[in-house]
């Protein structure tokens, strides 16, 4: 896996965070996302999350919705 290799080389020291993520195609900022999520909860968290909100802050109450539908 792409993300583990770079987490790995960076942890052991081979290289800087600015040339790994050249080498491997990615931000600094990827690279660094990377790292701590790692460090968090291991391998298992470099997989990719949904960038969908947890919460629609605009989005319309459900029982309001229900009112204008039936009026």
């Amino acid at each position: 896996m792409e993300r583990e290799a770079l987490v790995l080389a960076r942890l052991r020291g081979e290289q800087s965070m600015t040339e790994l993520c050249r080498e491997f195609g990615v931000s600094r900022k990827t690279g660094y996302k990377w790292e701590q999520r790692f460090l968090d909860d291991g391998v298992p968290n470099l997989v990719d999350r949904a960038s969908r909100p947890h919460v629609l802050s605009r989005m319309t109450p459900a029982e309001l919705s229900q009112r204008i539908v039936a009026a």
